[in-house]
């Protein structure tokens, strides 16, 4: 990983990792992470269709670095690719580390949603 590196994408969530998100290792749960990452994205991916939407494909998940609890788990999102209902949403989460002082990027992946109507059913984006 770049020393330089900087997020991309806005921040859109910032939580701790607590002692009951731990695994037999002491390390966050990936899950965890993954939970707290399909959150950021569907608010950005739910203000980008004005209204509801589904998580339905997760592309290309890479850990690069282990959360450790303590830390303040960071998550970045943005708009990726725009279709007629679907979109792709990029998401990169960043560990604050607990009492080191610096940050490294931990994970990303590529959400897909689809813009649903009241039946869930896809329904078209509005423009940008």
């Amino acid at each position: 990983m770049n020393a330089t590196e900087e997020p991309q994408g806005n921040l859109i969530l910032r939580i701790q990792a607590m002692p009951a998100d731990v695994n037999v290792n002491g390390d966050i749960f990936g899950g965890w992470v993954l939970s707290q990452m399909d959150i950021a994205s569907g608010i950005v991916a739910s203000d980008r269709a004005q209204g509801r939407v589904t998580t339905v494909a997760l592309d290309a998940m890479k850990f690069i670095r282990p959360v450790q609890m303590g830390d303040v788990l960071c998550v970045y999102a943005r708009v990726e690719r725009v279709g007629r209902s679907s979109m792709g949403i990029a998401v990169e989460a960043w560990a604050l580390r607990h009492l080191k002082g610096y940050r490294e990027k931990v994970t990303e992946a590529l959400f897909t949603f689809v813009a649903i109507d009241e039946n869930g059913r896809p329904r078209p984006l509005p423009e940008a």
